[in-house]
Parts: C-alpha cells; structure tokens; sequence
C-alpha cells in the first residue's frame, strides 16, 4: 500500500462532497498536470490510502482520508466539449488524461493546517511543505502519513485559540 495527498478547492469538491456521494466514491477527474497524472496512471493504486486536501479556501490543510477504490482509468471529461477539463487534442485511443475513483474514509475534527504541517520537524519530504511545489497529486511517505494523521487525530484544546 501507498500514501497520497491528493489536493482539492473544497468550494468545487471537497470532502464533505465525496462523503454525500453515493457510497461515498466519487472519481479524481480533472488532474491536467503530467506529473500528478503520471502519478495517478502508473502509481496509485486501489488499496492505497490519501489525505484529501483543501487548497485555496480559508482552512488550508488535510480534512480527512479517502482510499483509493479504482486504478486509474482514462478521464472521460477530456472527451467532453460541454467539460472545462475537455482537450481537444486527447485521443480516444491513446488518452492523454486519466482519473482513479477515491471513496470516503473519516473527516477530522478540524483541518490539520498546512502552518501545523510545516512546523512539524519530522514532515521534511511532503511536497506541501517544499517551497514551489504545486501538485494535485503527491506521494506521502509511510513515516510521515503516520506523523501527520497522529497529529490530525490529536484532541483539538479549543482554550489555545
């Protein structure tokens, strides 16, 4: 199994989203980024596990967890003119852009904040913390998903707000 970190502006899909869909999957479409799509077609894979990010939106941070529930298979939104994701130079046969479908795991009880993320000392290799670094899609490693999802866990003391 694998970790991810798969990000999402929650005003157009975030996790409470995926949790009302029904049985709570939904597919990962849209990724127009070569390397999160070469991670999304050769790499991630059913079983695996990924924090699902808001990005852009006032609580920017890991909101909960959702498991990979289909490989990766050819973004049908590409072939589709009415889709803001369509391209008309993708192929049928030889698609350009592919999705995977994720299902709902658990939301935390608050965002674990990507300012938490960053002054966390173990958290060096993730690329939300690496200055430049954009991905919608990034490979987490096992130490610091553990590390991460501990922290996202822990019991929030409301007094220190």
């Amino acid at each position: 199994m694998a970790y991810w970190l798969f990000k999402s502006e929650p005003d157009a899909f975030g996790i409470d989203d995926l949790a009302a869909r029904p049985d709570k999957t939904e597919p990962w479409d849209g990724v127009r980024n070569y390397q999160a799509r070469n991670f999304m077609r050769d790499e991630v894979k059913a079983g695996d596990l990924l924090f699902f990010y808001h990005s852009s939106c006032k609580d920017v941070g890991i909101a909960g967890v959702a498991e990979i529930s289909r490989d990766a298979y050819p973004d049908a939104s590409q072939f589709d003119p009415e889709s803001k994701y369509y391209d008309p130079k993708s192929d049928r046969d030889n698609p350009r852009w592919f999705c995977v479908d994720v299902t709902f795991k658990e939301k935390f009880a608050s965002v674990l904040p990507l300012a938490t993320i960053k002054a966390m000392p173990e958290i060096e290799q993730l690329g939300v913390v690496k200055k430049g670094h954009r991905l919608s899609v990034m490979p987490v490693v096992p130490d610091e998903w553990d590390a991460l999802y501990v922290k996202a866990k822990a019991p929030v003391n409301k007094s220190l707000r």
